[in-house]
């Protein structure tokens, strides 16, 4: 395991216990950012980087009973957590890295991925590993609670010019990745880039 991923390994574990209680209150924020990717009954859809799955729910609902969901998530302690929230039922969690994930090509229609870019340790690549899973024409919404001012702020720092969901930063980052960003929103209340798979 590379020392990146160590490092986020070591971050979540130490923080998944009481990471739903940290922030109690984001369940509409990720409902809304679920309802941006339009999402149909019957969708095969994958939450990159799902932590203890408070994407999961909503995802369910959004793609029905015939519809497949699945959580992928590095930190071991974070998938454990969704369970014991009860949120494993909404979708299958899977022990995986987003840089190699264990799924063929195009075989889903919609990638979730919620605070994930800032821990992607090669963005440009793990960003294309997500564009081989999504059939053409699928969606990618890169979402945050908060926006990237207010996280800075809760963080104790400032946002700088190389910061990658700045949407001057990003929108080529994805067009490099496989992905063309249709939508961009950094409001203090929520972040939300959505993009199309190209060919």
């Amino acid at each position: 395991m590379s020392d990146d991923h160590t490092r986020v390994q070591e971050f979540f574990t130490a923080r998944a216990a009481d990471w739903d209680t940290r922030f109690p209150d984001d369940g509409p924020a990720y409902a809304a950012a679920v309802a941006a990717l339009g999402l149909r009954e019957g969708d095969r859809v994958l939450d990159a980087g799902c932590g203890t799955g408070r994407a999961l729910p909503p995802l369910r609902a959004a793609v029905g009973s015939s519809g497949v969901v699945a959580g992928a998530d590095l930190t071991p302690a974070m998938l454990q957590a969704a369970v014991r929230a009860g949120r494993s039922r909404a979708g299958r969690l899977l022990l995986a890295d987003v840089a190699a994930l264990p799924l063929r090509s195009r075989s889903v229609d919609a990638v979730f991925a919620a605070g994930l870019v800032a821990h992607l340790p090669h963005p440009a690549q793990n960003l294309g590993e997500l564009a081989r899973v999504v059939r053409l024409g699928g969606t990618l919404a890169l979402f945050h609670p908060i926006g990237r001012r207010a996280l800075a702020a809760r963080q104790g720092r400032r946002i700088t010019p190389d910061d990658l969901r700045a949407e001057g930063n990003l929108r080529p980052l994805l067009a490099g990745s496989g992905w063309r960003m249709t939508s961009y929103v950094d409001e203090d209340t929520r972040f939300l880039a959505l993009a199309v798979r190209e060919g």
